[in-house]
């Protein structure tokens, strides 16, 4: 991309690549939070129940920013408080974000129902669809089904 340092790769690999920009937990988790809760504030993120300690969140927000995941926006309303928006790279981590949901609730015991799974990938598609047009309408209220019932843990 121009304008951005070229950082030293591993390798040419894009897996390699791929996790050398989000190869920690909190990072994926972030974009999750963003995706699913409607996240956009810093304590919005801590709250989310992970145990992110503040100097980690703030790393975090920095180099998902610095890599081009996330935007930070001044709050239109509160000029102290800072937004942060995931861009068009980041949204397209949707379809990432959902299957490794599937594969977790599919493979590990995460306390989430049995029946989730299929519900899942039953509505891949529409999940995905909604997740976009929240984000295009900056639409920030925690992902649903058009019934009301929850679509995302």
């Amino acid at each position: 991309m121009a304008g951005r340092p070229k950082s030293k790769r591993r390798s040419g690999c894009p897996v390699s690549t791929s996790l050398e920009v989000l190869g920690d937990r909190w990072s994926l988790l972030i974009v999750r939070d963003m995706m699913v809760r409607g996240s956009t504030g810093f304590k919005e993120f801590q709250e989310s129940g992970e145990g992110i300690a503040t100097n980690t969140l703030a790393d975090r927000l920095r180099k998902l920013e610095a890599v081009g995941i996330i935007a930070a926006e001044t709050n239109a309303t509160d000029a102290r408080r800072v937004d942060y928006r995931l861009t068009r790279k980041g949204i397209d981590l949707a379809p990432v974000v959902l299957e490794l949901l599937i594969w977790g609730v599919r493979y590990e015991d995460t306390g989430a129902p049995c029946a989730m799974i299929n519900k899942l990938e039953r509505h891949r598609k529409e999940l995905l669809a909604e997740v976009r047009r929240r984000w295009q309408k900056r639409d920030a209220t925690p992902l649903q089904a058009k019934s009301g019932e929850w679509l995302w843990p």
